[in-house]
């Protein structure tokens, strides 16, 4: 099959082809030199990465600092409680011997009493 001479571009059509090529062409290297200003070189991006390693060790050493803190806060406040429970019960037994101790000797004294007149 041969092509008809009708069917192969004029030079008038290859030119405006060549020229909207080159069109698109620039216009795709303006949209990519775009987004290479967006990037940044491995250099800098590991120096990002150390930088942030070391923020999150940094976080990472205060956050166990505040933890053995609370620990320590937590294990006075249990201990504080104990000898408050402590010296309650002491102060409750100091209250019910100082009701008790007369009572009794109140009772002994009448007892004595009673015998002593009959």
């Amino acid at each position: 099959m041969s092509v008809p001479p009708s069917a192969e571009p004029t030079l008038w059509e290859l030119h405006r082809a060549v020229s909207q090529l080159r069109e698109d062409l620039r216009g795709d290297l303006a949209h990519l030199a775009a987004r290479l200003d967006q990037v940044v070189t491995q250099d800098v991006y590991r120096a990002d990465q150390r930088a942030t390693e070391q923020r999150i060790g940094q976080v990472e050493a205060a956050l166990a600092g505040l933890r053995g803190e609370h620990d320590q806060i937590t294990e006075r406040g249990d201990q504080q409680r104990r000898e408050d429970q402590v010296q309650a019960a002491a102060t409750k037994r100091l209250v019910m011997s100082s009701f008790v101790a007369p009572l009794v000797l109140m009772a002994m004294q009448l007892w004595l009493v009673s015998r002593g007149t009959s």
